[in-house]
């Protein structure tokens, strides 16, 4: 008996429900990046090795998917090499591509080789899977989505608000209810700095980014084993306890700030996209969360996070204000900022809060009966008229037994049934099938589309 297959861990297969939900939201984040004038590109799914390596640190080049050259792979390598069996080396022979490990780097690579032909700012959008030899766990793929947007070649803050603006339309939208924390990479260096630890700016961030996981006092302890002082643990409370409205916290950051000239600058870039947002009367709260830190090895300016109110799950959108998004590749000075919208885990929550719009899911809407050639000749015209209105009509390939065919329906979950037979052939009619509360009408063959419209 022939082995069962298998895909690889860490991958999956889609059905046609769950392609036709992904879709959806594909699709809805397109239009929406569409609206505020980004361009959709696409990067190929693998590049040069040297375009990878070195761009996401030691773990992160080991988390690369490297593809083994064609042909004679062992061509160039002494037996003093193969016998080594040094793996890091080895696959640098092997090896001159990889997969992409994420949409970032590709986007930086291909800004620089394609810079004499963008209009800056540059807004692009780019919705693709990536890679990562990681080890598969629950929420956590090898291969798996992102649905990435970034402006490049502009400082303005407006980028940050309109960015605010996507997110917002994006989850009203899919009918979600989201709170989207902002902060400011300035604003935390400027902590760092009026506690006297600005050195030991990331292993602050890091812990208090943990604030909702771990609680306040495993942050603490964190913070006193890299080292940090008591006394300036203590100085940190009042701040990452910090309650009140968006413009009271700013206030009072303005004063904890005051002899920061970066966490000042910090607050005031803030302040712009608060108080820009609220002129906008988004449906969505925005709050700023002077505990979010994410990436902030990366970033450089404001910072992002989307997290989903009625659903217990993480992040589900997130980004921020870079710097050098292209230094990586010798042309420095290019600021940049974008989002990237977490597709898994929306799909997650759509799928726990059962908002999937039937029409997104549900593909043909009406199958026909097949009782023959005569009647299937019949119908084809009909059919052909349905699909040039836009109504997703099929019907039934072989003239089986009813059963099979209300069977086949019914395992595909399509609304209604078409039946044509001798009767309805005689008076120009197709009776149609509501398949969910079972009851039949005759539909004049002519009103067909007119009666599917109005539906």
């Amino acid at each position: 008996m022939a082995q069962k297959p298998s895909i690889p861990k860490g991958t999956r297969d889609f059905s046609p429900v769950e392609m036709a939900k992904r879709n959806y939201i594909f699709n809805t984040i397109k239009e929406v990046y569409a609206l505020y004038g980004f361009q959709q590109i696409e990067t190929p799914a693998m590049e040069n090795l040297s375009t990878l390596m070195g761009k996401y640190g030691e773990e992160g080049d080991k988390l690369l998917f490297k593809i083994q050259n064609s042909g004679d792979y062992f061509k160039g390598l002494t037996d003093e090499e193969l016998l080594s069996r040094n793996a890091a080396k080895l696959a640098s022979k092997f090896c001159e591509k990889g997969l992409r490990y994420d949409l970032t780097v590709p986007f930086a690579r291909y800004v620089v080789m394609h810079r004499d032909e963008l209009a800056l700012p540059f807004k692009r959008y780019q919705i693709q899977p990536v890679w990562r030899a990681d080890r598969p766990q629950k929420g956590r793929y090898r291969e798996f989505y992102q649905c990435d947007a970034d402006v490049v070649g502009s400082d303005s803050l407006m980028n940050e608000v309109e960015l605010m603006q996507i997110i917002d339309t994006v989850f009203t939208k899919f009918g979600v209810r989201v709170c989207i924390k902002i902060n400011n990479r300035k604003i935390l260096s400027g902590i760092a700095e009026i506690i006297g630890e600005a050195d030991k700016i990331v292993d602050i961030t890091v812990a208090i980014d943990k604030l909702d996981k771990i609680g306040i006092d495993n942050v603490n302890a964190e913070l006193a084993e890299a080292g940090i002082s008591a006394h300036s643990i203590e100085k940190l409370q009042p701040i990452i306890n910090l309650q009140g409205t968006n413009e009271e916290k700013l206030q009072t950051m303005r004063e904890v700030l005051k002899e920061s000239e970066i966490g000042l600058k910090g607050i005031e870039e803030t302040a712009y996209i608060l108080n820009t947002l609220a002129g906008l009367s988004l449906n969505n709260e925005v709050e700023l969360d002077l505990t979010l830190a994410r990436g902030l090895n990366y970033y450089t300016g404001a910072i992002f996070e989307v997290k989903a109110l009625d659903v217990q799950i993480g992040s589900i959108t997130g980004g921020g204000r870079y710097d050098n998004l292209t230094g990586i590749f010798g042309m420095p000075g290019l600021s940049g900022v974008g989002i990237s919208f977490g597709a898994d885990r929306i799909f997650d929550v759509l799928n726990q809060l059962d908002l999937y719009p039937k029409e997104a899911v549900n593909a043909t809407q009406v199958l026909f009966v097949n009782f023959g050639e005569k009647e299937a000749q019949y119908s084809l015209p009909i059919i052909a008229n349905l699909r040039k209105a836009g109504i997703r009509a099929e019907i039934y390939p072989d003239a089986a037994k009813m059963k099979k065919q209300m069977s086949y329906a019914n395992a595909k979950e399509i609304p209604f049934v078409a039946i044509i037979g001798e009767t309805e052939m005689n008076e120009g009619n197709v009776t149609i099938k509501n398949m969910t509360t079972g009851e039949q009408q005759p539909v004049a063959k002519d009103e067909i589309v007119n009666f599917f419209r109005i539906i």
